[in-house]
């Protein structure tokens, strides 16, 4: 018998040491261990490459959070053993403010984190114990969402290389993750956020202006203003009063303007007629103060397209760095303009033309070291199959005519051929050897002076025989290469800092037969960017055509990609 009674103790004593240490297991498992045990298991077990799922709900920032739990060793991040924290409050309050940049609030999980946390926070209230399975679930749902949110943020929501082969704009690249412990850490959620934003004021004006625009549509619209005749000063009639409520709302009268009782008389008088013509340079229109079918047209286009307008806009504000540099040259392609800026002013301005839209000019950023005054053009291949070629084999004497010279390769040494020895019929794109220059002069399709930044495109700003083309309101003329209006001043602001370049050497430079190049002390950043709505530091909106169509494709990819994730996320 003792023996037995003897092992029945130890069992007993064995049982009672293992539910005791259980117990003391279970005291010393806190809520935020357990929260942090299961992050690690749903982590860990989501696969190679990760799919993490929240009930149906998919993460997106598969790469990054991942990395982010692993190096906080998966301690939850939105809260403790007293369960949420107030900081997932301020990352909701951040969520909604993203309406404010054109972003949809609901694509970043708002409505299952605001189920979640009210049902966590319902438990609290009713004293019962917390779920770290749905902790869990918050976690992972705000992480996601912060990290998403930032990376548009930062970057915008559309990858513009992956919608335009011709958009290689310069971003920017932060970790996100290291953002993200920073603004836990320093409890500054909101602020974090929004020190992703662009820091450009161009970018916040455009806000304003999405929020004037809402309020606009909000409000019913514009109305629309009846078909009929050009419109002209001293016209009475139902639609001149039409024309002068649209221009109220559009914000085209002046301050003294809209204290004279009688605007909104149906008289077409002077008052109106510079209402119209701020409306048309706004607009990218000609200024003749009528209100002929161009005009009307933008007079009647609807506000939910100059809201979309204003929405790509800052989408493309999203893709730049978070500065353009202390001083650079602009050229918006879709205004048709050039201007040198320092310290966030123009200093100079001047009109330019650009590619075709079947030779688009591309979007980069480039950084002007040189300028060639009288320069040789080495015509392009491009323009050598679909131009050159079909000329010459048309008529032999195109070459002698327009200066152009043939040279066999395209090394230093090529030597040159005589082209009537060359049976041209023979000769395509594919299989010419043949390299085309066109000699300095007047006539000379670089003009006599070419501003260099060189680049992948091949696409630079030069001067142009055909100054009759600035006149014109639209300027798409060109093979991609930007031609400017004042290639004098140009010249002489990128060599001011050089006392034996000035004015009159300049001229004298481009007047000499030969061809010379001239090194920048300080070479410059160029930008050459594509923006079809601005607002200027007055607060005047600005739109411009599509002339590429590239705001079609952006928004087609933005409604792509909303739906996409509304899709997964509301399952």
């Amino acid at each position: 018998m003792a023996p037995s009674f003897y092992i029945s103790r130890i069992c007993i004593g064995s049982i009672f040491i293992f539910i005791f240490a259980a117990f003391l297991y279970a005291q010393e498992s806190s809520l935020e261990e357990r929260t942090r045990e299961f992050l690690r298991q749903r982590i860990e077990a989501s696969g190679h490459p990760p799919a993490i799922m929240v009930g149906e709900i998919q993460i997106f920032s598969n790469i990054v959070l991942p990395q982010f739990y692993l190096e906080r060793t998966y301690r939850p991040a939105w809260s403790d053993n007293d369960g949420p924290l107030s900081i997932a409050d301020s990352l909701i309050a951040g969520i909604r403010n993203s309406y404010q940049d054109g972003l949809r609030p609901e694509d970043y999980h708002l409505e299952a984190i605001e189920n979640i946390l009210s049902t966590i926070r319902d438990r609290q209230r009713r004293n019962q114990p917390l779920n770290h399975l749905r902790l869990v679930d918050l976690d992972l749902l705000l992480t996601d969402a912060f990290l998403v949110l930032g990376s548009h943020f930062l970057g915008g929501r559309v990858d513009p290389v992956t919608l335009d082969p011709d958009w290689h704009p310069s971003r920017r690249e932060i970790n996100l993750g290291t953002v993200l412990n920073d603004a836990l850490a320093n409890k500054r959620i909101q602020h974090s956020l929004k020190n992703l934003l662009p820091r450009h004021p161009e970018y916040f004006r455009l806000r304003e202006s999405l929020a004037y625009y809402r309020t606009v549509k909000n409000d019913g619209g514009w109305p629309l203003i009846p078909e009929g005749p050009t419109m002209r000063k001293g016209d009475t009639g139902e639609r001149i009063k039409a024309l002068h409520n649209r221009l109220v709302l559009a914000g085209d009268y002046s301050e003294e303007s809209l204290s004279d009782e009688h605007i909104f008389d149906d008289i077409f008088d002077e008052t109106l007629e510079q209402a119209v013509i701020r409306f048309q340079k706004r607009h990218g229109l000609g200024t003749d103060g009528l209100v002929g079918r161009e005009t009307l047209a933008q007079l009647n286009t609807y506000v939910e397209q100059r809201l979309q307008q204003v929405l790509l806009n800052m989408e493309r504000w999203r893709w730049l760095p978070q500065s353009l540099g202390d001083r650079y040259i602009l050229v918006n392609i879709a205004n048709f303009e050039l201007d040198v800026i320092e310290n966030g002013e123009s200093v100079m301005n001047m009109r330019v033309i650009v590619g075709r839209h079947y030779r688009r000019t591309p979007v980069f950023t480039g950084r002007m070291t040189y300028l060639v005054f009288n320069p040789f053009w080495n015509i392009p291949p491009g323009i050598t199959a679909n131009d050159v070629l079909p000329q010459l084999r048309k008529d032999i004497s195109y070459l002698a005519t327009n200066n152009i010279r043939v040279f066999r390769g395209w090394g230093a040494d090529a030597p040159e051929v005589d082209p009537a020895t060359v049976d041209w019929s023979a000769i395509t794109p594919r299989n010419n050897p043949y390299r085309f220059r066109q000699d300095p002069g007047p006539n000379n399709s670089l003009g006599l002076v070419k501003f260099m930044f060189p680049n992948r495109f091949n696409v630079y700003l030069h001067d142009t025989p055909a100054r009759e083309l600035f006149a014109r309101v639209q300027r798409d003329f060109s093979s991609g290469c930007i031609r400017i209006e004042n290639p004098v001043e140009l010249s002489g602001y990128l060599l001011a800092d050089r006392p034996e370049w000035a004015r009159e050497a300049i001229t004298a430079a481009m007047r000499r037969p030969t061809e010379r190049t001239v090194t920048l002390l300080r070479p410059i950043p160029v930008h050459i960017l594509y923006w079809t709505a601005w607002a200027t530091d007055d607060g005047t909106i600005h739109f411009r055509r599509d002339i590429y169509n590239r705001d079609q494709r952006l928004y087609d990819a933005l409604v792509s990609t909303n739906r996409r994730q509304l899709t997964t996320v509301s399952e």
